[in-house]
């Protein structure tokens, strides 16, 4: 019989007509977009300040949008998936358009700090109400849209603990960010960017998968003599 807990986290394997649960690799490859996911997202970023470091706003605002833009073109091109690439353009487009508004380039990050302490806060509040967001991701990426981990404390236990893990770290470096926005650090705020940005992002995950994988695995009847 097949517990609750394993359905939460893998297919049935008595059924061969389903997928296989990815691999923790995969799952992450998946999120992040790969290696060319992660690049093609800095980009952008990294394009806005060196030519703002280099030159003025204005043109430095220009850069990073054709750049955003180049990269989404060429995925569309390609036949690739265009998620991540859409997500990137959408964000440095609206940070673009406030800085060339307000002519103030740090203000290039702030759609960004203020997305993270909004997702913060939500994290913490869905663990706070027995609703981890965390969970819910999980059942929708993962799961197959399956959410028998409701049913099993333990799990709504690991789920809500890692989704104030995530709000913790999600609120941390974004307040390193409001920190740097406030104190006039533009340059510094830039590259806060691009470190607080992907790596902290693949630490949850690879701690998230690995934390749900383990306590689905002890939770796994072991089959009868036998069978």
């Amino acid at each position: 019989m097949t517990t609750g807990q394993d359905r939460a986290a893998q297919p049935d394997a008595g059924s061969p007509d389903e997928e296989r649960l990815p691999s923790i690799a995969e799952q992450m490859a998946d999120q992040l977009g790969g290696w060319r996911g992660l690049v093609e997202s800095s980009i952008p970023v990294v394009v806005f300040v060196i030519a703002n470091v280099i030159g003025e706003l204005r043109p430095a605002v220009i850069a990073s949008v054709a750049v955003a833009l180049l990269i989404a073109g060429l995925r569309l091109a390609q036949r690739r998936p265009i998620r991540h690439a859409v997500n990137g353009l959408f964000g440095i487009a609206i940070g673009a358009a406030i800085a060339w508004r307000t002519g103030n380039e740090r203000d290039f990050y702030l759609p960004g700090i203020l997305y993270g302490v909004g997702y913060g806060l939500v994290l913490l509040l869905s663990a706070a109400i027995r609703q981890p967001l965390v969970g819910w991701i999980w059942s929708v990426l993962v799961a197959k849209g399956r959410s028998e981990w409701r049913d099993d404390p333990r799990l709504v236990r690991t789920f809500t603990g890692l989704t104030v893990l995530w709000g913790v770290v999600w609120l941390a470096k974004v307040g390193v960010q409001a920190g740097l926005y406030l104190a006039h650090q533009d340059t510094a705020l830039g590259v806060a960017r691009l470190l607080l940005g992907y790596p902290p992002y693949a630490l949850l995950l690879l701690i998230t998968v690995w934390t749900v994988r383990r306590v689905t695995r002890e939770a796994t009847p072991e089959p009868l003599p036998g069978n």
